[in-house]
């Protein structure tokens, strides 16, 4: 099953955010702009990072924002938000972050694979800082696609 595409709903580039929390909560509403989950998803993200901590920091510059699959997913779905600013999330090695991406599944399987898939991608120093200076969302699908 592969990684969805990032619809153009779902792309913010050169977003602001105050701390954290707002950072995901852009993540998450770019996920509802895009169709693939509910609101309630958002709240779940932010609630993932309060009791887990600062891990979905998976690389310097970049987190992975995500929840659990629930009733609030309506489809699989992946949003990029670069961020102006870059903030803290608490991550003792890959802070600040620079580009969130949510990641929304139905199940438990596409998880794991999506999760694969991203750390291909990501396994190209170069996907991270391309990201953060990507000026349209067509730029952001290509950076996917080349890792992928």
């Amino acid at each position: 099953m592969p990684l969805p595409e990032p619809p153009d709903a779902a792309v913010e580039l050169g977003a602001h955010a105050a701390d954290w929390r707002a950072a995901v909560r852009l993540a998450g509403e770019a996920l509802v702009r895009s169709g693939a989950v509910s609101p309630m998803y958002t709240e779940r993200m932010i609630n993932v990072v309060d009791e887990f901590g600062a891990y979905i920091v998976i690389a310097p510059g970049l987190a992975l924002a995500h929840a659990r699959p629930g009733r609030d997913v309506k489809a699989d779905g992946l949003a990029v938000v670069t961020l102006a600013e870059p903030v803290r999330f608490g991550h003792p090695h890959n802070d600040p972050v620079s580009v969130v991406v949510g990641l929304a599944v139905r199940g438990a399987d596409a998880h794991v694979s999506h999760v694969a898939e991203l750390a291909n991608i990501f396994n190209d120093p170069a996907a991270i800082p391309a990201l953060a200076s990507a000026t349209s969302a067509d730029e952001v699908r290509r950076i996917f696609r080349k890792g992928a």
